[in-house]
């Protein structure tokens, strides 16, 4: 009698087919998440909830560039600037959506690419000066071409009604979780395969990676590039949420606000960066409203600023790695006597 061993059964590689497909689940759950909020919850609370989804994408590609490739960019707001622009010129003469939302994602990822291909030869506080001077760059560009831009009053957006008789915070909030939820998807996809690895490399050591055969010059600028996209296409979901583009929808202060947001949330984590978002929505809200029960404007501004400070404070001194690697501590089984 002949007896067949059974093969041994791959415990590992079912696991790790099976954390293939975590992202996509993840995705799905967090839109039935948002279809079901906008549903119940009142206007003003679907708009920000949809502030929440537009800045989710820059902060997820800024997350990526800074947490995973090592390279600080101050600059992000001004991309974000760029994407809005575009596609308020583009609204303004051909009312496409859609398309509107690509060319504006084209335009800045272009952008990013020629700031990619600069900042590739930069380190630390030289790269971050660069950026920023991209930052104070692009507003001034506005006034150069008034013609074009309109100057500091900026530019409206045209847009058609939502369909049928959905209200518009509600169509809003769709439309920037949809672009939100497929960004994080491809971003995820993105730094689980080799190029994620490549990022990795390059941050942690960079002459280690070249003798690895990485090319560190090309991961940066890709790095760039993708993050650089993901702000386009946050200025151009802005543009929609507003209905115009200004200079003073992007100051300097905005750049600053979504590297505090990151790091506060954790670098490196893109549920470090949905954290990011709601605090970039929920701190300036709350700022206003003391800064209304107080009867001051100025203190508005000054007042968020120093609320991130605070919270940033705080949280590098209890969760040096954001609030993302925060874990709940399991209670501990007690045996059985």
């Amino acid at each position: 009698m002949t007896i067949v061993a059974k093969k041994p059964i791959k415990t590992a590689d079912r696991v790790a087919k099976s954390r293939q497909y975590l992202p996509l689940l993840g995705v799905l759950a967090g839109a039935a998440i948002v279809i079901a909020l906008t549903y119940t919850l009142p206007p003003f609370r679907n708009y920000q909830l949809a502030t929440i989804g537009a800045y989710f994408c820059v902060t997820a590609g800024l997350t990526v560039l800074t947490g995973l490739n090592g390279q600080l960019s101050l600059g992000h707001g001004a991309l974000m600037a760029t994407g809005a622009y575009a596609m308020a010129l583009w609204q303004n003469k051909f009312n496409l959506l859609l398309p509107g939302i690509a060319v504006a994602v084209i335009a800045t990822t272009v952008a990013g690419a020629v700031i990619g291909l600069a900042a590739a030869r930069l380190r630390g506080p030289y790269l971050a000066g660069l950026t920023l001077g991209v930052a104070v760059v692009v507003p001034s560009i506005t006034s150069t071409f008034d013609g074009t831009f309109n100057s500091d009053q900026g530019l409206t957006v045209s847009l058609d009604p939502p369909p049928g008789v959905i209200p518009v915070e509600q169509w809003q909030a769709w439309i920037c979780w949809s672009a939100a939820l497929i960004t994080v998807l491809l971003l995820a996809y993105l730094i689980r395969g080799r190029f994620g690895r490549d990022m990795r490399a390059v941050r942690d050591d960079e002459t280690a990676a070249k003798l690895a055969g990485v090319s560190v010059a090309r991961t940066q600028v890709l790095a760039f590039v993708v993050s650089s996209a993901c702000a386009g296409l946050a200025g151009a979901l802005f543009a929609v949420l507003a209905q115009s583009v200004s200079p003073g929808a992007f100051p300097l202060t905005l750049s600053l606000f979504l590297v505090m947001a990151i790091v506060i949330g954790g670098l490196g984590r893109l549920w470090g960066a949905l954290i990011g978002a709601v605090l970039l929505v929920a701190l300036p809200s709350v700022a206003q409203s003391i800064a209304e029960d107080a009867g001051s404007q100025k203190l508005e501004g000054n007042l968020a600023l120093t609320f991130f400070g605070v919270v940033l404070v705080v949280v590098m001194l209890a969760a040096p790695g954001g609030l993302a690697s925060l874990r709940v501590p399991r209670r501990k089984q007690k045996g059985r006597q």
